[in-house]
């Protein structure tokens, strides 16, 4: 059964840290291409981030260009997203999602009908 589980969230100041972590079990993690997603309430689930199985290639959403990293330990089954210089919109329950393939599997548009199994989430609240 495939299993992610996000972890991470929190709540911070204007320009604060957070790392979030995508932890997965229950399939072959280095062959799965994943995705982090975020919604605010009362709108439809964005695509955030995403990074290829053996992350070589990442994109982002343009609003979080430069602000946000994604990194990936296939050792761990995990991959991170280190969110910096954090804004009041990037407020929102914060969800990771696999989907198999190689490079084409992590497209500049991450369009959330094409990934699987996704997680509880996890809340983001970005507050003075």
């Amino acid at each position: 059964q495939f299993q992610l589980i996000e972890s991470g969230g929190g709540l911070v100041q204007p320009g604060g840290s957070l790392r979030l972590n995508c932890t997965a079990s229950g399939f072959t993690f280095r062959l799965n291409a994943i995705a982090w997603f975020r919604q605010v309430s009362g709108k439809e689930r964005e695509g955030v981030a995403c990074i290829t199985h053996n992350g070589l290639s990442m994109h982002y959403v343009d609003s979080v260009k430069g602000r946000f990293t994604l990194a990936r330990d296939n050792a761990k089954d995990t991959v991170y997203l280190q969110m910096s210089s954090l804004k009041p919109e990037d407020t929102g329950v914060y969800y990771c999602a696999e989907r198999l393939g190689g490079p084409l599997a992590c497209p500049p548009v991450i369009d959330r009908s094409e990934w699987h199994s996704w997680g509880q989430g996890t809340q983001v609240t970005v507050s003075s």
